[in-house]
């Protein structure tokens, strides 16, 4: 057995940890804008708890899709080519997420602010539940043939497993933001926050359970992956106690925890499997058939053995200087800034 596919193997699944975890409290932080007050200021703290960091998480999304392109081309295409729909929707998302994130405050009128807060929310909702979609059917199977191409219609892919997976990791961004703002923001928002994370959060975190449970079953899980599963079940356990003491360090780390252990018992209960045939099991993708040459894989060792650990240190030292809470204070009231010609008049 080479081990580099292995290697690889884990380090896509750490990839993909690591954004759900990032990424996971800033989409949730989206759509909590939609619904959770009606207040200009506490949408001004909510979206300033995230503003310097939100562009750099998505990072991770990026890299864990070219590493599996370098690592495993065959897993990627299949992937890719079978999910075009939900992923092309997911990059419309995120872009327009984006764009209501810098665009929302460039404007002071209720109707411009309306019209960003809400693509802001649509377009956090559509990327955590088409990629929490993708995700959940690259560990549970696609109808693949024996060149790997997609068996059926462009909706194949639209199953119960992907409305279970998409809806897994909306309710995680959910819960994962409201311990987030809980330790990032202070006032109404960081009130509302704990009450979310000690009421409704764990209800939030079922489907996830759910999906992780199931690919155990599928793929009869080992030894490991039903220990990480009874982890993170421990961990969501945890962050709810901690989250109805208010303890609000702790409850975001046991929420972090059941993310970052269910996700790994997902990744774990699937190996050797990439992405399985539906079509029949002689089809699957597994880390041999579907991984690079050795030479390629080599050579990604290196560069990523040097450049991985400098954009964590990178990332690390930016959260680290925006440590402090957003309290409602910090947030200047609304000035318009008129052009010279105007003020000269």
């Amino acid at each position: 057995m080479e081990p580099l596919p292995v290697v690889w193997f884990i380090a896509i699944a750490l990839l993909w940890t690591g954004y759900l975890l990032l990424e996971g409290f800033d989409l949730g932080v989206g759509m909590r804008m939609l619904f959770t007050t009606r207040s200009e200021r506490d949408r001004r703290v909510m979206l300033n708890t995230i503003g310097p960091i939100w562009d750099g998480n998505e990072v991770w999304l990026i890299t864990a899709g070219a590493a599996m392109f370098a690592a495993f081309p065959a897993w990627y295409a299949a992937l890719f080519s079978t999910l075009y729909v939900p992923l092309t929707i997911t990059l419309v998302g995120l872009i327009v997420r984006a764009v209501g994130i810098e665009y929302r405050g460039k404007l002071h009128t209720e109707r411009w602010r309306t019209v960003w807060t809400w693509l802001i929310g649509v377009g956090s909702v559509i990327v955590a539940f088409c990629i929490g979609a993708a995700l959940a059917l690259t560990s549970t199977g696609l109808p693949l043939d024996a060149n790997g191409d997609r068996v059926g219609g462009p909706f194949v892919w639209l199953t119960p497993v992907a409305v279970l997976g998409g809806l897994a990791v909306v309710g995680f961004a959910l819960a994962h933001s409201a311990t987030f703002l809980g330790l990032k923001a202070d006032g109404p928002v960081r009130e509302r926050a704990g009450s979310f994370a000690a009421r409704w959060a764990p209800l939030c975190l079922i489907p996830a359970a759910g999906w992780a449970i199931l690919v155990q079953f599928e793929h009869g899980g080992s030894v490991l992956s039903w220990a990480l599963v009874a982890l993170a079940v421990i961990a969501a356990v945890v962050g709810w106690i901690a989250a109805r003491a208010r303890r609000e360090g702790i409850a975001f780390t046991g929420y972090a925890g059941f993310g970052l252990f269910g996700v790994a018992s997902i990744f774990a209960g699937m190996f050797p499997l990439v992405l399985p045939s539906t079509v029949d099991a002689a089809f699957d993708l597994t880390l041999w058939n579907a991984a690079n040459g050795s030479y390629t894989l080599g050579v990604m060792t290196v560069v990523a053995g040097i450049s991985l650990p400098v954009i964590v240190l990178y990332q690390a030292w930016s959260y680290w200087i925006f440590r402090k809470r957003v309290t409602p204070g910090m947030i200047p009231e609304v000035h318009i800034v008129l052009p010279a010609v105007l003020r000269a008049r």
